[in-house]
């Protein structure tokens, strides 16, 4: 009979953190409302042979890596507005590296997902309407160069 203690369970989704390494040093851990675009694919390149015409052959292609979604509350000012803005102004500075790390209900990281070579991609503002009782939440998009999974 297997040991209880060795089961794994199901993570929550809302136990997780943020690391952001901009290049030069500077940068920490941040906490979001919601962190999405943990997704990558590679393409499949259909090809056709002469003489087969029973089967197309389905070649690797391009991998390509989604954009890192983070949403978090406006409050006013955004340090993420700010960093777009510089990027846009010509400061350039990516994200050496960046890490969502998924925590477990005890707030222990239990994995995590590395991108590299980050830039602020878009950045967007939930629509003001009158009529809704809602919080207005600020989205980035980071787009990246790839993405490493790690277990604790």
């Amino acid at each position: 009979m297997p040991n209880p203690a060795d089961r794994k369970d199901p993570l929550p989704v809302f136990c997780f953190k943020v690391e952001l390494h901009l290049a030069g040093g500077s940068g920490g851990e941040a906490f979001f409302k919601s962190v999405g675009g943990l997704k990558y694919e590679t393409e499949i390149v259909p090809v056709r042979e002469g003489g087969a015409n029973d089967t197309t052959f389905q070649l690797v292609g391009a991998t390509k890596w989604s954009n890192i979604i983070l949403k978090q509350g406006f409050t006013g000012s955004s340090d993420l507005l700010t960093w777009r803005t510089e990027w846009l102004n010509k400061k350039y500075r990516r994200i050496a590296e960046g890490r969502i790390i998924q925590l477990n209900t005890a707030l222990k990281e239990v994995a995590s997902w590395t991108f590299y070579r980050g830039w602020p991609a878009k950045w967007e503002i939930s629509e003001f309407d009158a009529s809704k009782s809602e919080l207005a939440i600020e989205t980035l998009e980071i787009a990246h160069e790839g993405i490493k999974f790690g277990s604790a």
